[in-house]
C-alpha cells in the first residue's frame, strides 16, 4: 500500500484524539531537547541499560521485554516534548511507560488483549509517579498493526520505537541454553513462550513471509511519520539448527523496500544483565551468544 492509499484510508476513518505538537520551546531545526553533553553520549554506537523495579522481567507476563531506559534514550534521541510516538507491536507497554515519564504523547497497538491490559496497568502507576500538569496522553489499543493508518493522521509521529516478534523463532519450546547447571531446569524449561497463536501474528511465520509481512505493514506506516523522524527497531539474531538466522538483516531489508533509509546501527550491550552463562559449542563450534546483544536499527522517512 502507498502513501497516497494510505491517506485516503486514514481520511475515512475515525482518527484517534492525540496531540503531535512539540509544546517546548527549541528552535525548529532542532532534532530534539538534548543538551551537546547528552548529545554527545548517544552519539556512541553500543549502549548498554539497566532494568528498574517498574520493568517486566517476568517471561509469564510477556516473553521479550526491553527496559525502560532504553525506550528513554530512543526518545529523548528523536523527539521532543508533547510529540507522538508510535509503538506497532506494544506489547507490554514499555514505549509508552518511557513516553509518560519525558512527556511525550505516545499511542501502542497489539493484537493481544492481555497485554494491552498489562500495559494499561503500567500507564496507570506510571502516571501516578509522573508529575502534576503534564498535558499528553499514552494509549494502548488491541488492535492489528496492519490498521493502524486509520487512527492517525499522516506526518503525524515523530518517532516509532518498537521491537516486532522474532518470526516463528520463540515458537519452540525452550531449552535454556544460554543458562548454566541446574539454572536450565526453571520454570521457563519446555515451555513455549510465543506471543500468542494468532495467526496475523508475525511470531507464527517462517523467515520469507515474515519478511514480506514486516514491509507491509512498515509501508502502511511510513507516510504516519514527518519527512526525517527516526524509525527505531530492536531486534537480535536467533539460532536455529545450528544455523545463525539474521533477522536484523531481513528487517533492514524489509524496510529499505518499504522506503525507509537505513541511518544507524547501534549494539545494546546486554553483557551486564545476563548471569551465569551456559557453554555453547565448545571444543569444537564457535557460536556467539544471541542473549548478550542485540541490534537498534536507525531508520528514517527520507526527505523530499
Amino acid at each position: 500500500m502507498g502513501i497516497a492509499d494510505q491517506d485516503a484510508r486514514a481520511g475515512d476513518a475515525q482518527l484517534l484524539d492525540i496531540g503531535h505538537d512539540r509544546t517546548c520551546s527549541c528552535p525548529g531545526n532542532h532534532l530534539n531537547c538534548m543538551s551537546p553533553k547528552e548529545w554527545l553520549r548517544s552519539q556512541i554506537g553500543v549502549w548498554r541499560f539497566y532494568y528498574e523495579s517498574r520493568d517486566i522481567r517476568n517471561k509469564s507476563e510477556h516473553p521479550a521485554t526491553f527496559p525502560i531506559s532504553l525506550a528513554k534514550r530512543c526518545i529523548e534521541l528523536f523527539t521532543h516534548r508533547g510529540e507522538l510516538v508510535l509503538d506497532p507491536f506494544a506489547g507490554s507497554g514499555t514505549t509508552l511507560v518511557a513516553a509518560s515519564d519525558l512527556d511525550r504523547n505516545a499511542v501502542g497497538f497489539d493484537l493481544n488483549q492481555a497485554y494491552v491490559d498489562l500495559a494499561d496497568r503500567r500507564l496507570r502507576l506510571s502516571r501516578d509517579r509522573s508529575s502534576a500538569g503534564r498535558s499528553t496522553r499514552q494509549v494502548m489499543i488491541c488492535e492489528d498493526s496492519r490498521n493502524i493508518p486509520r487512527y492517525l493522521p499522516p506526518a503525524s509521529v515523530s518517532l516509532i520505537l518498537t521491537s516486532p516478534p522474532y518470526a516463528n523463532l520463540l515458537n519452540r519450546a525452550r531449552k535454556n541454553k544460554s543458562r548454566r547447571g541446574d539454572s536450565r531446569l526453571n520454570e521457563q524449561y519446555g515451555k513455549i513462550e510465543q506471543y500468542s497463536q494468532d495467526p496475523r501474528d508475525l511470531g507464527t511465520m517462517p523467515i520469507h513471509e515474515y519478511s514480506a509481512h514486516v514491509e507491509q505493514i512498515f509501508a502502511g506506516l511510513l507516510g504516519l511519520l514527518r519527512p526525517r523522524a527516526h524509525c527505531v527497531i530492536d531486534i537480535p539474531d536467533m539460532w536455529w539448527d545450528n544455523q545463525r538466522v539474521t533477522l536484523h538483516i531481513e528487517v533492514v531489508a524489509a524496510l529499505r523496500r518499504a522506503g525507509y533509509e537505513l541511518r544507524n546501527i547501534i549494539i545494546w550491550d546486554r553483557t551486564n544483565i545476563v548471569n551465569r552463562v551456559g557453554i555453547f559449542g565448545w571444543p569444537n563450534n564457535y557460536i556467539t551468544m544471541g542473549v548478550t546483544f542485540e541490534y537498534l536499527l536507525d531508520f528514517w522517512r527520507p526527505p523530499g
